[in-house]
């Protein structure tokens, strides 16, 4: 199918692009990566009147750290950048885990973590990360700058709190306070596929405890679940098979999976429970990193 006719415009200014999205009077959408967009255009599931293209927008394809220990991510950021990234190995060892986990090359070519966390796709990867991370989005348009956090961010299946005329321009990650630890893993039928589960863990380990964690969990909801009584039930505590035992109980038990092709929702749990046993397993042994685990429904 062929998307229904649109206008299309390439703003060189942020102030431009706003003041398009302005006009357009919620009948716009912005274009990034348009990994997400495009197909929905093309099957007519989207069928916007505008399409505001800011690939022309300077200084937004950043992934810096400032001196305090953040991270912004720009939102003209590539996957593939930040599956290249020399800083995020070292400094963010989740976000590392899951650059190279994003869809399948192609897509990491030309989507973006912005344009994913705006998408809101319960099935997608940076949106758990984010959440695990404690991050946020940061907004602007025509009244300005704000900060979202990403678990008011993200309001839905395929819904944010974005305002028809703001531009998500940066996601922002806070500064540890102590050494991070962590990592993500997934478990796909084949490459580039939607997740039949994911588990996205963080956390902040200060003289041998754990000062501050935090989960998200990846196609086991109607959005992306923020873990949060898993993540609060290892802090404060060293990390022992104990605290990492009840900790993936907690997890499963706020997973809220459907039976589908992809399995049922006991065994979607089950792999909500694997993961964060493994993750938190790995971090005790001084592993990490990341994982595709090929299943079959």
């Amino acid at each position: 199918m062929y998307p229904a006719r649109f206008r299309y415009e390439m703003p060189r200014s942020i102030d431009e692009a706003i003041s398009l999205l302005k006009a357009g009077q919620g009948e716009a959408k912005v274009l990034a990566g348009g990994q997400s967009l495009v197909p929905l255009m093309k099957l007519r599931f989207a069928s916007p009147e505008l399409i505001v293209d800011i690939n022309g927008l300077p200084g937004l394809d950043h992934h810096v750290q400032d001196a305090d220990g953040t991270i912004r991510i720009g939102a003209l950021c590539r996957h593939a950048a930040l599956e290249r990234s020399a800083l995020l190995p070292a400094k963010q060892p989740t976000m590392a885990a899951a650059a190279p986990l994003i869809a399948d090359p192609i897509v990491r070519t030309r989507g973006t973590l912005v344009g994913s966390l705006c998408h809101a796709d319960p099935q997608g990867d940076w949106a758990s990360v984010v959440t695990a991370l404690g991050g946020h989005v940061v907004a602007q348009g025509s009244g300005g700058r704000r900060r979202i956090a990403i678990t008011e961010f993200v309001t839905g299946p395929f819904q944010n709190t974005l305002e028809y005329d703001e531009i998500a321009v940066e996601a922002v990650i806070p500064a540890a306070q102590g050494t991070l630890a962590g990592g993500y893993l997934k478990l796909e039928r084949r490459v580039g596929d939607f997740a039949t589960a994911g588990v996205a863990v963080s956390l902040d380990l200060v003289g041998g405890q754990v000062a501050k964690a935090g989960i998200g969990l990846t196609g086991v909801g109607s959005a992306t679940i923020d873990a949060r009584d898993a993540a609060d039930s290892l802090v404060g505590r060293p990390l022992d098979g104990a605290g990492i035992g009840r900790a993936a109980e907690l997890a499963a038990e706020a997973a809220q999976p459907e039976s589908d092709h992809r399995g049922r929702a006991a065994y979607k749990r089950h792999i909500v429970h694997t993961f964060v046993t493994r993750i938190l397993s790995r971090v005790v042994d001084g592993q990490g990193g990341s994982r595709r685990e090929a299943g079959a429904a």
